[in-house]
């Protein structure tokens, strides 16, 4: 079994490198931000890099039993900088207008999904402006995943548009790509 050269630790990250910097101008700015990701290994190394960089956050991920207080802490300790959220623990039932920066440090298939965790600075009660962004590594499968999602939402919005026979514009390339199985 051929190894890799040497031990790789969080630090070698250039996505987590581009987090610390992010957060760090959220926190300098008066700004708080949700923190999404997928897998709950890689939150575990943005609380390290946190506590590293001494920002204050909350935590919650699917094993989470003090859901309500974590969000009342964040909510209401204006400190308190950051939320990690595991995707799939917060993706529904959270209001989150404490923060007006969404980070997703990496892509979810389903851009619904993304589209949900996002909503959930985006609620009733939010007065100030929210801005998502997405950590994407350049020439990765999380780049061709971006990709397929773009052309997934504009063939969408392709067969659903109200004007001109959305259906009419739909090409039998398009009807291909529906149905391809690879």
């Amino acid at each position: 079994m051929l190894g890799l050269p040497r031990e790789f630790d969080h630090d070698d990250s250039g996505k987590l490198a581009a987090l610390r910097e992010l957060v760090d101008e959220v926190e300098s700015g008066g700004h708080r931000v949700l923190i999404f990701s997928q897998f709950v290994s890689m939150l575990r190394y943005v609380r390290e890099a946190l506590d590293e960089d001494k920002i204050k956050y909350e935590y919650l991920d699917g094993s989470t039993i003090d859901r309500a207080d974590r969000v009342d802490r964040f909510q209401n300790d204006p400190t308190c900088t950051a939320f990690l959220i595991s995707l799939k623990a917060g993706g529904s039932g959270l209001n989150l207008t404490g923060a007006d920066t969404v980070i997703h440090f990496d892509p979810w298939w389903n851009p619904a999904v993304e589209d949900q965790a996002s909503d959930r600075a985006h609620r009733i009660g939010q007065n100030k402006v929210v801005t998502v962004y997405r950590l994407v590594a350049a020439g990765t499968i999380e780049e061709k995943i971006l990709q397929l999602k773009q052309r997934k939402k504009d063939l969408v919005a392709t067969v659903l548009t109200e004007d001109s026979g959305g259906a009419k514009r739909l090409t039998r390339d398009d009807v291909d790509e529906l149905f391809r199985l690879d």
